[in-house]
């Protein structure tokens, strides 16, 4: 891989790595600690909102960002010719 393509390649994980770590840091951090009463004057399954995001919220949000990540850099790695073999 050319050094253009390798730092083109490079930025665009940077790029998916850092707006995924803002998600991971809105929903764990802001949702589940900072704006907990705020979200507390809803409900989600009969539970406070706030409460469903410190508790579970977070929790399935994280798990759906690994699988996001996954599938964003295999078409990331397909796009710049650097898949693995199967």
């Amino acid at each position: 891989m050319s050094d253009d393509k390798s730092g083109a390649y490079w930025r665009a994980n940077i790029k998916l790595m850092l707006v995924l770590l803002s998600v991971w840091f809105t929903v764990s951090f802001l949702a589940g600690i900072v704006f907990v009463d705020f979200l507390d004057q809803y409900r989600l399954f009969g539970y406070k909102l706030g409460f469903w995001f410190s508790q579970q919220g977070s929790i399935y949000f994280f798990v759906a960002l690994i699988f996001i990540y996954a599938w964003r850099m295999n078409a990331l790695d397909r796009k710049f010719g650097v898949e693995e073999e199967e």
